[in-house]
């Protein structure tokens, strides 16, 4: 499995904005908040890994 790392750049309604700091990517993804994890605030760092968010 893959592993890869994230950073929320804005947080929207139920939906966050996140982009990919392990390669050069200018395209965010947008991501049901209910997937991440709860205490989540813009500028939080997450790790994509098994299917799973997790804050690092």
């Amino acid at each position: 499995m893959d592993t890869f790392y994230y950073t929320v750049k804005k947080i929207d309604g139920d939906y966050a904005i996140l982009y990919r700091t392990d390669i050069n990517d200018n395209d965010g993804i947008l991501v049901a908040r209910a997937l991440l994890p709860e205490d989540i605030t813009e500028g939080t760092n997450l790790k994509w890994e098994m299917f799973q968010y997790s804050i690092i």
